[in-house]
């Protein structure tokens, strides 16, 4: 993990430097958020409620270079403790060039989270114990009115 200090933007800093590192805010990726709400990448590539803790999970995997801040996306309207946090990611070397060729841009590595933190394990194993939950206790009870005959 970086530490970052912050500075005014200086044009002279290297890609490299913390201060240039991409941001990546949760809502980014958010599959609850609408265009307008911060989302960036299409509803069918996004996540439901992405935690920074997953995005970093993805861009190590990946080989980047990650930092986080405890910060809050400034459109979101809930200031929870879950809601807090912000990524950051070197996305180019010293010289300019992408840190991983296959994502050198920065909605090339939004997509790429999108896509894979469905695989990870927190969320394989969340979503399959959901659902046994979900199908067990609603198989008994019945629908409708219930009125007498």
């Amino acid at each position: 993990m970086a530490s970052f200090t912050r500075n005014s933007f200086n044009p002279n800093k290297k890609p490299n430097d913390p201060e240039r590192w991409i941001c990546i805010y949760p809502a980014y990726i958010d599959s609850n958020k609408t265009r307008v709400a911060g989302r960036r990448v299409p509803k069918s590539r996004a996540v439901e409620k992405p935690t920074c803790s997953e995005i970093s999970d993805v861009l190590i995997a990946a080989n980047f270079k990650v930092g986080l801040e405890p910060k809050f996306y400034p459109r979101e309207p809930s200031k929870e403790d879950e809601m807090r946090g912000r990524v950051r990611v070197q996305l180019k070397n010293e010289d300019g060039t992408p840190v991983n060729p296959a994502l050198p841009t920065r909605d090339s590595l939004y997509l790429y989270v999108g896509e894979k933190i469905p695989h990870l394990k927190s969320r394989v194993f969340k979503s399959s114990g959901d659902g046994q939950g979900a199908n067990q206790s609603g198989g008994g009870k019945k629908k409708g009115k219930g009125g007498r005959r």
